[in-house]
């Protein structure tokens, strides 16, 4: 890979995974409702989780859509009725009362097993194996999939430390509720394009 070519993937990695997007406005829910240390399973299963979709795509798996298009279908549908089910759920992490919101943050492997279902990760994806690794040999495609792990990293934490400092303006249970219901209408209307696809 040329110097301009990686430089262009840092860009290009940075951008996509600092952007607002279903997992980061997910960490900062879940950095405002659980904190810092135990939304980190979280942050880590986005990270590695979109690593091995990367990868994984890179060595072949975009054929099977090619070879079986009513697969990209059912991922679609599948997208949309568990993003509503975690736009749901985020929409009522507030208790009724005290401080502390109920429920549990994302584990590992649930983050890891959502960039699946993340119409924005396999844009991401598919771009970046396309774009950057067009030989789409197992090196060319590690070496994209370890340097968005190295730009994820940063921005997921970044994600969450945002939602963590707006903790101190959500100890009121009504703002906490406000903000879930905010952070839930937000998932849901960044599955506009994968919507207005299907409705195409």
């Amino acid at each position: 890979m040329t110097y301009e070519l990686l430089t262009a993937l840092i860009v290009f990695a940075f951008v996509s995974s600092a952007t607002p997007g279903p997992n980061n406005l997910m960490l900062m829910a879940s950095g405002a409702n659980f904190g810092f240390r135990r939304s980190v399973p979280h942050m880590l299963g986005i990270s590695v989780g979109f690593m091995l979709m990367v990868f994984l795509v890179g060595i072949g798996l975009v054929q099977v859509f090619d070879h079986y298009p009513v697969s990209h279908t059912i991922l679609k549908f599948a997208s949309v009725a568990y993003m509503s089910w975690l736009a749901w759920k985020i929409a009522n992490a507030a208790p009724p009362k005290g401080g502390e919101a109920g429920g549990t943050p994302m584990t590992f492997l649930q983050a890891a097993a959502f960039q699946w279902v993340n119409p924005k990760a396999w844009a991401m994806a598919l771009t970046a194996v396309t774009v950057y690794a067009p030989t789409q040999s197992v090196a060319a495609v590690a070496l994209v999939a370890a340097i968005f792990g190295a730009v994820n990293a940063p921005s997921v934490s970044a994600w969450t430390v945002m939602g963590q400092q707006l903790r101190r303006i959500l100890t009121n249970p009504m703002r906490l509720r406000v903000f879930n219901w905010v952070m839930a209408a937000l998932l849901m209307a960044s599955l506009y394009p994968l919507l207005n696809q299907t409705a195409v």
